[in-house]
Parts: structure tokens; C-alpha cells; sequence
């Protein structure tokens, strides 16, 4: 396992991390906590350090979950939660987004819940969960830097979520130079990466990027393949017809990948990501302990070359020969779709209420 360091800081973080949102959760699939601790500890054997969790993910079971399975071993890992959802007074709806909280107050109180929870004097990591611009005043900076002061938390981050904040967010965590930003970037999913990729540069920012969803929620692993389709038993199984279709049609496209056996699939697009220099770790969701073993390793194969780079733009450029959208080509953003627009990137702002949105 190589390691990274996140923006100015000096949090290290593995190259591949553990997404907690599938413990203490039913998001994923069900697993008892026997399960999900032993899941856990066989990141931390596979060489994982970089946890990722969220106080929202179970009402707090997942932070639970995660602090008892990482007991012993808090000096080897490092811990990242999200607060900014209320909640502790207000009902969950399914999977629907519970109303937000993100105030300099409501900040403080959160992370010392969380850390209740965790069991931890600190985090390393806190990010604001799914925040939008306006949201994010001084106050609320503020309370992020004496949180830090005292060492309470390590470094700052901001999670972005595809359908309810995005690229103004996004913006204005690498101008401010948070230490961290979280998006969905995949190899089916590249624009909005690629435009963080150019404000880093634009501004000189250290800001490290955090991807998640690498595989495109099971199609680069192929644990989402003809067969499975709609009979998958999470979120996945209610996606249109045209998400499957053309996602298998792009996979296939990308099988130059492999390299002749080198790198699998599911390796090859986390090591697409960390061929980003501003990459610190990326986060899958595993689902088994097969899943760690091999994705952990992908730290360690190689790194896309310039000529595979290169040949993955051009596919991604032309829509990998596909002349039809996958039927999810709408993206919120914090500004009604002007930063879309402006950034001139293919999709649509999302129409109706902000909170109607699944929280990741």
C-alpha cells in the first residue's frame, strides 16, 4: 500500500480507503455487525488506514460500528466523519435527504457527537456533508479552523453529493484551500473531476481530491453485469435499463485496461484515478472481503501510462461510441445550473426541491 497526505496537512491517508457508508447502513445490502467489524479489520490486514464514515450514515450506527471495530488500533489509522445533517430531530424518509444543519454551532456540537460515538479524543478528517455555497459563512469556517486549533480534528474536507451540490462547492472548497474535497469520479464519470482538476491548477491550490464510486456503483467490477441487472437487492436494482446497457457497452471498451493480466478491471479504474496527482486515496464500496483484497492491491499496480490516459479521453470524449444517454445524465448544482453551464459541461441541472435528493 503507498500513501498520501492530504492538501497542507500532515494527515496521511492509504491510497485506498474504507467508505464506512456501507456498515451500519442498509444502503448496500445487509450484514450483521459481526460482519461488518470483521469486514474492517480485514481492510486494516490488507494495509488500509483511511476510514471514511459520516455521522448521518445509520443515525450514527456506522460511527458506532467503525470506533468499536478500530479499537487498538487508533494510532495506526486514520478516521474522516461528515457531519451537517439534522438527524437527531427528524425522521428518515427511505433513502430521501434529511434536512441539513451547517452552522458554526451546529459544526461544534455535531463533530463532538460524533466523536462521542467514535470513541476518539479526534478526528482526522472532518468534512462538511453535502454543504452548499450559501451555507458555508464565516461562522462556519470559523468553527472549522478552532476546531482544528483544538485538535479536535486534523484537517478539513468537503463532501460533495452529484445531486445536491456540486461544481460552485466544489469551487470554493479548493479557493479556500480545504485540505480535502469528495466527489464521484469514475471512468463513465469524468467532467467534473477533470474541471477540479483545472481550478487546482487554476489557483495553485493543494486541495487533494477524494473519489468515491470508482466503479460506477458495480459496472467497472462487474459485479453489475447483464445477468444481475435489476435483481440486485440495493438502490442499484431501480436504475433505468439504459444505465446497464450502455454501461456494459462501455466496459467493454475500456478492456485494453487489464494490461494482459496486471491489473484487473475493478484495479484498473482506482488506479485510473491515482494516475491524477492530485489524488490522495479513493474509496471504493466493498462489498466483501474478496472486494478489500483485491482493490487494496491497486495501490501497487500500475499507474495508467500517458498512451492509456490519453486513448480513456478520447472514448470519454466521444461518449465511448454510444450514440444514447445512460438515463442519468442530470447533475444539480448549487446555482441552479449557472456553474454548469459556465464550466460547459454536458448535463442538466436537476429540476424540483433541493432536498429531494438522496444524501450520497
Amino acid at each position: 500500500m503507498n500513501f498520501q497526505t492530504l492538501g497542507d496537512s500532515d494527515v496521511e491517508v492509504s491510497e485506498v480507503g474504507f467508505g464506512a457508508w456501507v456498515v451500519g447502513t442498509d444502503w448496500w445490502g445487509d450484514r450483521t455487525r459481526e460482519d461488518s467489524v470483521e469486514l474492517i479489520r480485514h481492510a486494516i490486514d490488507e494495509g488500509i488506514t483511511y476510514f471514511d464514515t459520516g455521522d448521518v450514515y445509520g443515525h450514527g450506527d456506522s460511527e458506532e460500528l467503525l470506533g468499536e471495530a478500530l479499537e487498538g488500533y487508533r494510532d495506526d489509522v486514520t478516521v474522516a466523519t461528515k457531519v451537517g445533517y439534522d438527524f437527531y430531530n427528524n425522521p428518515q424518509a427511505g433513502h430521501g435527504e434529511l434536512p441539513k444543519e451547517i452552522t458554526g454551532e451546529w459544526v461544534r456540537s455535531a463533530t463532538e457527537k460524533s466523536l462521542d460515538r467514535l470513541d476518539m479524543e479526534y478526528v482526522d478528517v472532518l468534512q462538511l456533508h453535502n454543504a452548499n455555497v450559501e451555507e458555508v459563512d464565516e461562522d462556519v469556517l470559523e468553527a472549522l479552523d478552532e476546531l482544528k486549533e483544538e485538535g479536535l480534528v486534523g484537517s478539513i474536507g468537503w463532501a460533495l453529493g452529484p445531486s445536491i451540490g456540486w461544481l460552485a462547492e466544489g469551487d470554493m472548497a479548493i479557493e479556500e484551500e480545504f485540505d480535502s474535497v469528495q466527489l464521484v469520479w469514475n471512468l463513465f464519470e469524468q467532467e467534473v473531476g477533470n474541471h477540479f482538476l483545472d481550478t487546482i491548477e487554476r489557483t495553485g491550490s493543494s486541495t487533494s481530491l477524494i473519489p468515491r464510486v470508482p466503479h460506477s456503483s458495480g459496472l467497472l467490477n462487474e459485479q453489475v453485469t447483464p445477468e444481475t441487472g435489476h435483481d440486485l437487492d440495493d438502490h442499484r436494482g431501480f436504475r433505468p435499463d439504459a444505465w446497464y446497457e450502455t454501461g456494459w457497452e462501455k466496459l467493454e471498451a475500456l478492456r485494453f485496461l487489464e494490461r494482459d493480466g496486471e491489473r484487473t478491471m475493478g484495479q484498473a479504474a482506482i488506479a485510473y484515478l491515482l494516475s491524477h496527482d492530485a489524488v490522495a486515496t479513493v474509496t471504493p464500496t466493498f462489498h466483501t472481503k474478496e472486494d478489500i483484497t483485491e482493490w487494496a492491491a491497486a495501490s501497487e499496480v500500475p499507474k495508467l501510462s500517458e498512451e492509456e490516459m490519453a486513448r480513456v479521453a478520447d472514448l470519454y470524449e466521444d461518449n465511448f461510441g454510444i450514440d444514447r444517454d445512460d438515463g442519468m445524465d442530470e447533475l444539480r448544482s448549487s446555482v441552479g445550473g449557472e456553474d454548469i453551464r459556465a464550466a460547459g459541461i454536458d448535463k442538466r441541472a436537476t429540476a424540483g426541491p433541493r432536498n429531494s435528493a438522496s444524501s450520497d
